[in-house]
């Protein structure tokens, strides 16, 4: 029984509460701007005016100077090209070799990941397998250079 009462005391106060917020909301549209006016229509395109671009002067382009190597090289970490390199920029270009070494996906990297992939590496460099590497077999580890494409002869 006192569940039946509360709850009719609840609906009662949850009525209230919301016939004052819809006459609060009431007053307030009543006091909004006026709508805005039409806008006047579209000019027809058949009436513009024709102009021919081939008497127009203007500035010439600048020219494209060639980029050093260093500011390659800056570019690359920074997407933007604001000028600056933020620590997400500088972070994202090292995610594609975490997620490598990160063997289980959770976005930790445990000393035993590491281990397991450096031995692997270390492994496959050892071509005469006696667990030590000459310069020649540590060279095989450099990173492969792309080969620069042709320039098009277009």
């Amino acid at each position: 029984m006192r569940q039946a009462i509360l709850g009719a005391v609840a609906g009662l106060v949850l009525a209230g509460i919301g016939v004052f917020w819809w006459q609060g909301r009431a007053t307030i549209e009543r006091n909004a701007p006026p709508p805005p006016e039409p806008e006047a229509p579209a000019p027809d395109p058949l009436d513009l005016p024709v102009t021919d671009p081939g008497d127009m002067e203007g500035p010439e382009p600048p020219e494209m100077s060639e980029l050093t190597r260093e500011q390659r090289r800056f570019f690359r970490y920074d997407r933007n090209r604001d000028w600056r390199i933020t620590r997400t920029e500088m972070m994202a270009s090292r995610s594609d070799g975490f997620r490598k070494l990160d063997v289980d996906g959770n976005n930790l990297l445990t000393f035993e990941e590491w281990a397991v992939t450096t031995a692997e590496r270390f492994d496959e460099m050892d071509a005469d397998g006696n667990d030590e590497l000459t310069p020649a077999e540590f060279a095989t580890s450099a990173p492969k250079r792309k080969p620069k494409k042709p320039a098009c002869s277009c």
